[in-house]
């Protein structure tokens, strides 16, 4: 039995707070490389069928083509780069909080809201609370407990950091 005052993660805890980072980063590299290796893809339906607190912000993207450019690959690339990074265990807080970021800004763009319809088809119905608030919620508890820092590769960086 451990003491009240022990704050290290059992075995068991550590675990599922890995297999959920590893599934997220699944998620997010799966996403990313879909839009890569689609030739056609742009952010520029998703944002035009914005209707979030701001959609004005979110139509200048969409019709700026110099900007959705910039979006599209920020997108393509940043997922990829993100899950990458939570799957490997490596630079992880910045990935949590850069995928919390991201996961916000499609809250934002698409909130589950009464009276609020999208032209594009949503997983199910919702209200308030759909999947990206919830993996944004859970990437933020990621952050706050460093997984990767006892399983993944920032245990090498810290572990040559500390010596």
């Amino acid at each position: 039995m451990t003491k009240s005052s022990d704050k290290s993660l059992k075995t068991p805890q550590l675990l599922a707070l890995v297999l959920c980072r590893v599934l997220i980063g699944w998620h997010f590299l799966y996403e990313g490389f879909i839009k890569v290796l689609n030739p056609e893809w742009s952010a520029k339906i998703f944002l035009l069928d914005s209707q979030g607190p701001f959609k004005s912000w979110f139509l200048w993207m969409a019709n700026n083509e110099g900007v959705l450019q910039t979006v599209d690959f920020l997108n393509q690339w940043g997922l990829v780069l993100i899950g990458a990074s939570l799957i490997l265990g490596l630079f992880s807080r910045v990935a949590t909080l850069a995928g919390a970021l991201v996961l916000a800004l499609f809250y934002l763009s698409h909130p589950p809201l009464i009276g609020v319809e999208y032209m594009l088809p949503s997983e199910g119905s919702y209200l308030i609370v759909n999947k990206n608030l919830i993996e944004m919620s859970f990437l933020i508890v990621l952050a706050l407990i460093p997984t990767s820092q006892y399983i993944g590769l920032d245990r090498l960086i810290f572990r040559s950091r500390r010596k």
